[in-house]
């Protein structure tokens, strides 16, 4: 497989410089459990490490931060942008898949999708693609019409300012961008595709906007969580800079099975570290911070979940709840095609000396940025109306990747079957291919999770329920004909991409006429691919909605002392890529629970 991906591209470029030349040896983590904390918080990502953050900022609270996977300086590749593509299903990924899909991921092996989620210090922050996206200001008010107090625009947006240290020069004046946070928001230029992509755009009647600014509806250069060419996970960002503070106790490598509940009341958690069963109490609060799958997991394990689910396992049912409900996951559709440039990134020149050297000495090249180059937020019927007081139905991104390459068919980790592989990835030596990713942003299929087995260490079953509303469909479609208004551009005809001539996938829906709407129906449902963006899972809502797992203020409904503060709480999945909301859900809840 083209020298193992060019020796693991470089061996981690070197164990990314013996990692760091052997940073400290002085981890900082705490070395034993106490009996008792004023606040546990099971899950350190995106969330779990802001909330720890913040709430020790007040030595008056002792806080613990319990995290199944490892320290996130185990794996080098955590660090370097560039080896993004090889963080899946590794020691840090929990390598989830979903159960077959009736309507969708026809090309998978047994129709199944491929589910990365972090197992590290930072969570999935510590293996996404750094994209700083926080959405559309109508999700969040549309959350607060719909139950959610105190989640409107308007509420939200300072606590993503809080988090932000903004370094893009053009924004640092901007009434919506902050400075100084723990956060830093770069904007990565690695190749030249970035220009020709908003110029795409100026073609066909778009601004170029800053995508968390005021309007969302346009073309925007990458904003990322990246820093001199590094990736910034929660976790680094707002941990690492504190766990020093002996009010904060960071305890990797500790496996929660089951909140102790007594009385109605969340009194502690049992977990697993270093091979035996440890109960933890907590004098205030449990907190769950352990993501859509594992957050709702975790309850239902508790008694908190479906009566009629948790009956068939022979739980008890302490809450009924639809805990696991309403499982909401943005789907992308890739699509690939030619130029005649050499603007993309290719394994050559990803594994060349110059580009391992210019990394090493100087922190910049095609490692220290994912090739996730560019942004476009549209309405499916292409209106241009900077705001329509509705969200976006579709979000472009554009990878300058050369994808067709069959090296990348084991490094990707799809699924694919084999024969789909075969079909996919082609030489093609003498072309280079840009990789553009259309992705439906409100689909109206509603997933679910549900315990497969009542032992912890059993995964969950995973079932997205994707395109099973036919208007997912149609909106998909949308997404893959605003992708050939693009290619069909003068700007990107200028460097020989065409419409009708795509490299990749067009052999498995041939029986269709290349194009057709039936075509793209059977392509879409062929490479219905996840964009990691699970959400909704332990839903927010008022006090009477039959719907909401937790209250505004992110507590369970009928148990106390128990909150949940992830992605799975988000109304509705938001109009854009989950990392930055959920930093800022993390923000928003360590303000509620200081205050009281």
């Amino acid at each position: 497989m083209e020298k193992v991906l060019a020796t693991a591209i470089i061996v981690g470029v070197f164990a990314y410089f013996y990692f760091h030349s052997a940073q400290n040896t002085d981890n900082g983590f705490a070395s034993n459990l106490k009996t008792s904390y004023d606040y546990i918080i099971v899950g350190a990502g995106s969330s779990g490490s802001v909330l720890a953050a913040r709430l020790t900022e007040d030595p008056a609270n002792d806080v613990a931060l319990l995290e199944a996977g490892g320290s996130d300086e185990t794996n080098p590749n955590v660090y370097i942008p560039g080896a993004v593509a090889q963080l899946t299903n590794i020691d840090e990924d929990w390598s989830y898949y979903t159960v077959p899909q009736k309507h969708a991921c026809f090309a998978m092996k047994e129709q199944r999708s491929f589910w990365p989620r972090g197992r590290v210090l930072g969570g999935s922050s510590s293996l996404n693609w750094m994209a700083y996206v926080r959405g559309n200001r109508h999700d969040y008010d549309s959350w607060s019409e719909e139950g959610c107090d105190g989640w409107s625009y308007k509420d939200v947006l300072p606590y993503f300012m809080k988090s932000e240290d903004i370094q893009i020069d053009e924004f640092k004046q901007s009434e919506y961008r902050g400075k100084g946070g723990p956060l830093p928001v770069t904007r990565p230029t690695t190749t030249p595709m970035q220009k020709f992509c908003l110029d795409a755009g100026k073609d066909l009647g778009y601004n170029v906007i800053d995508c968390n600014g005021g309007d969302q509806i346009g073309f925007s250069w990458m904003q990322s969580t990246i820093k001199q060419g590094e990736r910034w996970s929660s976790y680094r960002s707002f941990i690492k800079p504190h766990l020093d503070r002996p009010n904060l106790h960071v305890m990797p490598n500790t496996f929660t099975t089951k909140i102790i509940i007594k009385d109605k009341k969340a009194i502690g958690v049992e977990c697993i570290r270093n091979g035996r069963k440890v109960r933890v109490f907590a004098r205030k609060e449990v907190i769950l911070s352990a993501g859509a799958v594992n957050s709702p997991q975790l309850l239902m394990l508790s008694g908190v979940g479906p009566k009629e689910h948790l009956n068939k396992l022979g739980i008890p049912v302490l809450a009924d709840l639809p805990v696991g409900e309403n499982l909401q996951d943005h789907i992308m559709i890739p699509l690939s095609y030619s130029t005649n440039t050499t603007g993309a990134v290719t394994l050559e020149k990803m594994t060349s000396t110059w580009t391992t050297k210019q990394y090493e000495y100087l922190g910049t090249g095609l490692l220290s940025a994912p090739a996730l180059e560019s942004l476009a937020f549209v309405y499916k019927d292409f209106n241009k109306k900077k705001d329509s007081g509705e969200n976006a139905d579709i979000q472009m991104m554009v990878y300058s990747v050369h994808a067709s390459t069959p090296p990348l068919r084991d490094v990707l980790k799809l699924n694919y079957k084999e024969e789909v592989k075969d079909k996919v990835y082609t030489s093609t030596d003498d072309v280079e291919t840009i990789m553009f990713v259309p992705t439906l942003l409100h689909p109206k299929s509603r997933g679910t999770i549900r315990l497969s087995t009542t032992d912890p260490f059993d995964y969950p079953k995973i079932d997205p329920h994707y395109l099973e509303h036919p208007d997912d469909v149609q909106t998909a479609i949308a997404g893959v004909r605003f992708t050939e208004k693009m290619v069909g551009t003068d700007s990107l005809k200028s460097i020989g991409m065409d419409v009708n001539s795509p490299i990749l996938y067009h052999k498995m829906c041939s029986v269709h006429e290349f194009r057709s709407d039936k075509f793209w129906e059977c392509f879409v449902r062929h490479f219905t691919l996840t964009v990691y963006h699970p959400t909704s899972t332990c839903r927010m809502g008022g006090k009477d909605d039959p719907s909401a797992v937790v209250d505004p203020q992110l507590r369970v409904k009928g148990i106390s002392g128990l909150r949940v503060v992830d992605a799975s709480v988000m109304r509705n999945v938001p109009s854009g890529n989950t990392n930055a909301p959920s930093i800022m859900i993390g923000e928003k809840a360590a303000d509620m629970i200081r205050k009281g």
